[in-house]
């Protein structure tokens, strides 16, 4: 990582110096709380959010559970783990059954052909983050997305066998459930074997995903067979989707373990299939996959222990660089949404951003954490952050980041015992890079299109590609998936992840600072409309609602500009003892879905 002087700050003594792609604020002084900025008469009351929220959604009360509760972007899935946790599993039990079903009834992000993060904390134990995300082939180069002048070749990271990295998901899922699951693995997997078997009948918000894909199944003999009607046309509400190959593909794990996957006879049809399609795969790749257990991420936020994902994920610390800068500030007095308390956020937001430039996967690069985590840093920047004017992301240098897909997925879970379990697994976009190998039944991803194809170069939202992340054989792309689980006294109080590509660190602050600074309920808090600035681009996204037109104007006026952005994310969380926290309720546990998309559920046990 390369230190140049801060540009524009003074020099001596007590100046640090700072990464070439962040503004390092170096003086220690900052007006207090009191002096930062009043409350402003038009703040928005935390409890009309109940009555009627402002993107339209009814209002919903969390969903209680008195022994257990799992969460879902899939009802079926979600009624899987409580079940799981009904007859008797843990939460290690339940999350490797909503894992595999996901994989059934969420084909579009669900998966075996992908990877993913979790994040376990478990009764008086210290909690584990398990990397079970894909790597780049043995045979990846840096430069194999580039032709002969150097231009990059986009669509071949993200559509068909040369995007597919190796998938982690089953090895993941099996070290979960052989570590820390009471459970056998025939009887974790047979719910997702029976849905895929006999099939389920299709909602709308299951129509509306595969909607999404439909010429991509039609290029696809493997597709068009399980996802389209006999005519080619698209399946409907009503229909009942039958995955007779990946029932036979999960049975085959189920009666051989991993072994099936990695090294037996599903690797080798997946192999072969890469093979004549022009793909990088090798059985190699698949015997030497292995998962990694790293130390979680970890950084206090109002007396809250927050513990979220480490690299190779980027998003964990961007999430806690933030919540550090606004835990110097009284995100509650300035008021849930206000032009004071979202200029803090957006500038937080901004500074974190701009510092993830340089992240990678640990095995590969060396990773700035704890100067980007300490608490003096955050001090720092806070003391060089404006509350009346924007700062021009310009300033705070040229940065380096990826784009992601925003098309991934979240489940959470607790049981009686209050193990606790927050996974995010993805195949990248919609079913991944469009490609099923024979008779599998499940798709492959499109991970190689998470490195940065050309280090240097901006894509096409103008964000430029990191060295740090560049393709090299075996190594893990960078990722902005963070499940995250907030504790304190060392017990976890709040479950919380989602997809939403580079959003998802923000998606998860949002719920944290609407059920911590706030007081809103989880089911409110996930419904809260979103805010995300990203340093660059330099515009502020909104979903309808987030923001008040006097809050615009008064922000716009200080130079902020938006963008107004349809619906994004789909956290899914739990809330422990209250459905608000610091609320005692009748249930032990409360869950809330978002409900941007149709289709989710939380169900108690």
């Amino acid at each position: 990582m390369t230190y140049l002087p801060c540009p524009a700050l003074p020099r001596s003594a007590s100046v640090r110096r700072c990464s070439a792609l962040v503004l390092l604020a170096c003086a220690t002084v900052w007006l207090p709380v009191s002096a930062q900025a009043a409350q402003p008469a038009s703040a928005p009351d935390p409890l009309a959010y109940g009555k009627e929220q402002p993107n339209g959604l009814p209002p919903l009360a969390p969903t209680p559970g008195k022994n257990g509760m799992a969460v879902s972007a899939q009802k079926l899935a979600s009624d899987v783990g409580a079940d799981i946790l009904a007859k008797g599993g843990n939460a290690a039990d339940a999350a490797v059954a909503m894992g595999y079903a996901l994989a059934v009834v969420y084909p579009a992000a669900g998966n075996i052909g992908g990877g993913g993060f979790m994040m376990l904390r478990q009764p008086g134990k210290p909690s584990i983050f398990l990397d079970f995300r894909e790597k780049a082939p043995l045979a990846a180069k840096a430069d194999m997305y580039l032709d002969a002048q150097g231009n990059v070749l986009a669509e071949q990271s993200v559509t068909g066998w040369k995007a597919v990295a190796v998938p982690g998901t089953v090895a993941g899922l099996d070290k979960v459930l052989h570590r820390w699951g009471h459970l056998s693995r025939k009887a974790v997997m047979a719910p997702a074997i029976k849905l895929a078997r006999e099939g389920f009948v299709l909602q709308a918000g299951d129509v509306e995903l595969l909607n999404t894909s439909t010429d991509a199944f039609r290029a696809s003999p493997e597709a068009k067979a399980i996802f389209l009607r006999p005519d080619g046309s698209p399946l409907q509400v009503g229909d009942r989707l039958v995955q007779t190959n990946l029932a036979n593909t999960l049975q085959l794990v189920a009666d051989k373990g991993p072994d099936a996957f990695y090294k037996g006879p599903i690797a080798k049809t997946i192999v072969e299939a890469s093979r004549k399609n022009g793909g990088l795969l090798q059985l190699a790749d698949f015997a030497q996959y292995k998962t990694r257990e790293l130390t979680p991420l970890s950084c206090q936020y109002r007396g809250y222990l927050v513990e979220t994902a480490p690299p190779p994920s980027g998003g964990g610390i961007a999430l806690c660089e933030i919540l550090d800068i606004l835990s110097g500030y009284d995100m509650h007095a300035l008021g849930l949404h206000t032009a004071p308390a979202l200029q803090r956020e957006i500038e937080a937001m901004r500074h974190a951003y701009s510092d993830r430039r340089s992240l990678g996967d640990p095995a590969f690069v060396h990773n700035p954490t704890r100067h980007l985590l300490d608490p003096a840093y955050a001090e720092q920047v806070r003391a060089h952050i404006p509350t009346d004017v924007a700062i021009p992301s310009a300033s705070l240098r040229e940065g380096e980041t990826t784009p992601e897909k925003h098309e991934t997925t979240q489940f959470s879970v607790i049981d009686k015992n209050g193990l606790a379990i927050s996974t995010t697994y993805t195949l990248n976009g919609w079913f991944g890079a469009k490609v099923i190998a024979g008779n599998t039944g499940f798709f492959l991803n499109d991970e190689m299109d998470d490195f940065s194809a050309k280090p240097g170069a901006p894509n096409m939202f103008g964000i430029v590609g990191s060295a740090a992340n560049a393709i090299a054989p075996g190594k893990t792309p960078l990722s902005s998936m963070s499940p995250t689980i907030v504790s304190k006294d060392g017990k976890p109080v709040l479950v919380i992840g989602s997809p939403g590509g580079s959003r998802i660190p923000t998606i998860v602050l949002s719920v944290i600072l609407s059920v911590v600074d706030y007081g809103l309920d989880i089911q409110q808090a996930i419904d809260l409309p979103r805010l995300h600035q990203q340093w660059m681009p330099e515009a502020v996204e909104i979903e309808s609602g987030a923001v008040a037109a006097d809050v615009q104007k008064t922000l716009e006026h200080e130079g902020y500009s938006f963008s107004p952005h349809a619906p994004w994310g789909m956290p899914e969380g739990i809330l422990v003892g209250g459905p608000k926290l610091g609320t005692k309720g009748d249930a032990r546990y409360y869950g809330g879905f978002d409900r941007r998309h149709e289709g989710g559920g939380a169900t108690g046990e």
